[in-house]
């Protein structure tokens, strides 16, 4: 049986093409484009890397935060998040919330913007 290329491999063929062929051939506007396509391929193959376990490990710090059903999505207990901050039902003092703010946030950052300087750990 003929075992398809996954997304990734895929990704990161389109991704080799434009940085190591196209991209050393243009100039000026197709050259931004280029890499304006290779930085969102980046960004695509860190979210297929990151994204699954990153969600799922929000999720359950959010059901745990919220005393909530684990089979409620991310989505719902999110909401419900927004609802409690803004009624001032939780805050910063709240155990746990702001670790699970931060987590998220780097995260996020992780599959945005991973040279941010605020990721550094040095």
């Amino acid at each position: 049986m003929h075992d398809a290329p996954s997304q990734k491999e895929m990704i990161t063929a389109v991704k080799a093409f434009i940085d190591e062929t196209a991209m050393p051939s243009l100039k000026g506007h197709a050259a931004f484009h280029a890499r304006v396509a290779s930085n969102v391929l980046a960004t695509v193959l860190r979210e297929l890397d990151i994204r699954p376990d990153a969600e799922a490990a929000e999720r359950q710090r959010l059901a745990a935060l919220l005393n909530a059903d684990a089979t409620a999505t991310a989505r719902d207990l999110n909401e419900q998040l927004c609802t409690l901050l803004q009624r001032g039902d939780m805050d910063l003092t709240t155990p746990g919330l702001l670790e699970h703010l931060k987590t998220t946030t780097i995260d996020q950052l992780s599959v945005d913007q991973p040279a941010y300087s605020g990721l550094q750990t040095d």
